[in-house]
């Protein structure tokens, strides 16, 4: 049996910088599965001495983003005593970034989370999601930056989620067969409208989980039937190519791929209605 990993994450904000970069590196580690060790918002020396008693007990790689120099130095000279990787994730953009734009670094610590113009948005973007998932609130789609349109379970609402987060007001409406969509999607002047689709065998698979999931079932009904499925997504395909819209096939998508993508088409069509 092998000794355990551990693999140290030290931040003077919420973490979620220096917990996205390790989750970025290890997923190309495919054996390797640490033990994590979370430490956020260290301000202090005597916070920092915690940290420090932490990976003397459990030493291992250590990550950090903390913006003040005199922890930082604490943290660094203590890491090369006991011999432990220690690794300023940030520096290397920031050193990058400054000697361009010719200015200092400013050193203060979670400014990225500062409640300024851009938190306010984010938050009015995330009440936007919520109050028009599903198709909800349909005469309010004007005040939509993207819309985005499919069949059920091609991942709309965690996408619209993962928008809002960005700033961006997302609203979706599902296409179901044999139900009108609302007429005012079709008169939208500002919004990007997106559909997406996705391989209906998976779809079907997905949706049998969900079925299996929720009490009654519809195991037979043509919401799980392949060929009905596959009838769905081709009407669904026809009506985005009528109406021109982009089409993403989110089927071997992660929810931040497609957003992403969508992102890019967002800053074309703003390109060009200016």
């Amino acid at each position: 049996m092998t000794d355990p990993v551990h693999l140290h994450l030290v931040s003077d904000s919420t973490g979620e910088t220096v917990n996205a970069c390790a989750r970025a590196c290890l997923v190309q580690f495919r054996d390797i599965e640490p033990i994590e060790h979370v430490w956020s918002l260290v301000r202090s020396a005597k916070q920092m001495d915690k940290v420090l008693n932490g990976i003397r007990a459990t030493p291992g790689p250590v990550l950090f983003t903390v913006m003040r120099d005199d922890l930082r130095t604490k943290l660094v000279e203590a890491c090369q005593e006991m011999n432990v990787p220690c690794i300023p994730v940030l520096d290397p953009v920031m050193h990058a970034l400054a000697a361009h734009f010719g200015v200092p670094i400013t050193g203060q610590p979670g400014l990225q989370h500062a409640m300024d113009s851009h938190y306010f948005e984010r938050i009015d973007a995330m009440n936007y999601a919520l109050s028009h998932d599903d198709g909800q609130a349909a005469r309010q789609l004007k005040e939509a930056d993207v819309i985005l349109v499919g069949v059920s379970r091609t991942s709309k609402t965690p996408t619209c989620i993962y928008l809002a987060n960005r700033g961006i007001k997302a609203a979706n409406v599902p296409f179901v067969p044999g139900i009108p969509l609302p007429t005012e999607l079709f008169h939208v002047k500002r919004a990007l409208v997106v559909g997406l689709t996705k391989d209906p065998a998976q779809l079907v698979q997905v949706r049998r989980q969900r079925v299996n999931a929720e009490a009654g079932g519809m195991a037979d009904s043509e919401y799980v039937d392949l060929n009905s499925v596959r009838r769905e997504v081709a009407e669904a395909r026809k009506l985005f190519a009528k109406h021109d819209w982009p089409v993403i096939d989110v089927t071997r998508r992660s929810i931040e791929e497609t957003a992403a993508t969508i992102l890019s088409h967002f800053a074309q069509h703003r390109t060009e209605a200016q």
